[in-house]
């Protein structure tokens, strides 16, 4: 058996390829949209992909369990747990729908799904057991259900998807998978999950790529409740202290149900001219992203830009800022090559950012504008309408400037009515160190609001002599 781990580490998420090299057929199991990984590893492998399937409807990327399976011809399949709210959508009628010991055969290997609610009513876990060395489980892909070291939230569908108080009976769903299926299982089963360190689909999440039974049975903060029974101290620990959700993720939620576009070939990066891109400024058709580091940004960017600095995080970052719903103009991208360009767009996609058309590789030639600054020690003497800190409201109860108001940097497009009205007078932003700060900032700016970002955020003003910070 072949097991391959394909992880991103933009948005902390792992799919697998699972292979039985006798017969030289192939399973991929929560795919992300960008798929030649997928194709390559096949054709390394000398395995076909007859089989595509996922966990669960995702929040946080959109799936690319259509594209991979429209590439290959590969049998797509989905969970028909959960209830109708939770029932896949009319794009996926060609799929096989999975109810509770659902079997895969490929050759040797059986994947055999379990309804492991809890994070969402219709995620399923798959037990995957190669014929080859034994009959019985060796491993389960527990998605968002099991991390390492932590749990999948069941607080998403509140936090994202527009759902009330939903959480409650998550949390007991997640109590009850891990009692009658996880914990079911024999100490040695290798766990691997859908996400790592850095997901905002946990609160701690560990940066081990992997674990067993056993460790998380002994060592998991959950342990505890589970041995003693503990429903309720259960329920309290697990939703107490979960990071903002962002935005966008009630955006993936809907497309991902009803069955995300499919992109095929793509067409290829237009390479802009410098009057080409000035002329495409100047009547406003296209949007601009600067993807240099927030350092660089503050020296000169071109007016009206969106800054989503580089490829590592271009899709979280992305998706921040651009919100493809409300905003169809193309994307024009700063890359120092064509090959970088692609790297960008591969990214976006991930995150259903379907709409960059070109790029170009200096700004040499463009007219281009400071961003507003304002130093620490400028901070009291600034008139201003509002301090906004666009931190995780874990990092502002922890500790933030006097006077701040809290709206994470992955909401803040889509709670614009909290704010000032853009012509109501400045607003000062901050983050931790800058780089969220200079994110939200593009795109505050181009809703029309005067904005002046702090010099360094919160570090440099709480490194400041007599700055005391206030503790939630």
């Amino acid at each position: 058996m072949l097991l391959e781990r394909i992880y991103d580490e933009d948005l902390a998420q792992a799919s697998y390829f699972i292979g039985c090299q006798a017969k030289g057929e192939a399973i991929v199991v929560d795919p992300r949209r960008d798929i030649d990984v997928y194709l390559d590893l096949a054709v390394k492998n000398n395995m076909r992909i007859v089989a595509v399937t996922e966990t669960h409807i995702h929040a946080d990327y959109l799936s690319g369990t259509r594209e991979l399976a429209a590439a290959t011809g590969g049998q797509m399949y989905v969970s028909d747990e959960g209830g109708s709210d939770w029932t896949y959508g009319d794009d996926f009628d060609d799929a096989v729908r999975m109810k509770h010991g659902h079997q895969i055969q490929l050759g040797n290997i059986t994947v055999e799904a379990v309804h492991t609610p809890g994070h969402t009513p219709e995620h399923l876990s798959f037990l995957i057991t190669d014929g080859a060395q034994a009959d019985e489980p060796g491993f389960i892909l527990t998605g968002d259900f099991v991390f390492v070291g932590d749990l999948g939230r069941p607080d998403l569908l509140d936090e994202a998807a527009g759902f009330v108080d939903t959480r409650f009976g998550g949390a007991k769903d997640l109590f009850a998978s891990l009692r009658d299926h996880f914990l079911t299982l024999p100490d040695y089963v290798q766990v691997h999950p859908a996400h790592g360190s850095g997901s905002a689909c946990g609160k701690a999440l560990g940066a081990i790529p992997a674990s067993t039974v056993g460790y998380e049975r002994n060592f998991s903060w959950w342990a505890k409740y589970l041995k003693n029974n503990d429903e309720q101290g259960f329920i309290d620990e697990l939703l107490s202290g979960q990071p903002d959700a962002h935005a966008y993720f009630g955006r993936m939620k809907r497309e991902n149900k009803l069955g995300p576009a499919i992109i095929g070939d793509a067409a290829g990066l237009v390479a802009y001219t410098v009057a080409e891109l000035n002329q495409a400024l100047a009547e406003d058709s296209i949007i601009f992203v600067d993807t240099r580091h927030n350092s660089e940004v503050h020296t000169g960017t071109v007016n009206g830009s969106l800054n989503i600095p580089g490829v590592a995080k271009a899709a979280s970052y992305g998706a921040w800022v651009y919100n493809p719903e409300v905003e169809t103009r193309p994307l024009v991208l700063l890359a120092d090559s064509p090959e970088e360009a692609d790297q960008l767009r591969d990214h976006l996609i991930r995150v259903g950012i379907d709409t960059v058309q070109g790029y170009i590789t200096s700004l040499d030639g463009l007219e281009l504008v400071k961003p507003k600054l304002v130093s620490p020690a400028q901070l009291e003497g600034v008139e201003r309408v509002v301090l906004l800190d666009v931190r995780n409201k874990t990092e502002y109860a922890e500790g933030h400037i006097p006077g701040a108001e809290q709206l994470s940097g992955g909401r803040v497009l889509w709670n614009l009515s909290s704010l000032p009205d853009p012509d109501a007078g400045t607003i000062v932003t901050y983050c931790q160190s800058g780089v969220r700060n200079a994110v939200t900032a593009s795109a505050l700016r181009r809703e029309g609001y005067d904005v002046a970002e702090l010099e360094g955020s919160y570090l440099a003003w709480v490194a400041q002599p007599c700055n005391t910070p206030v503790a939630a």
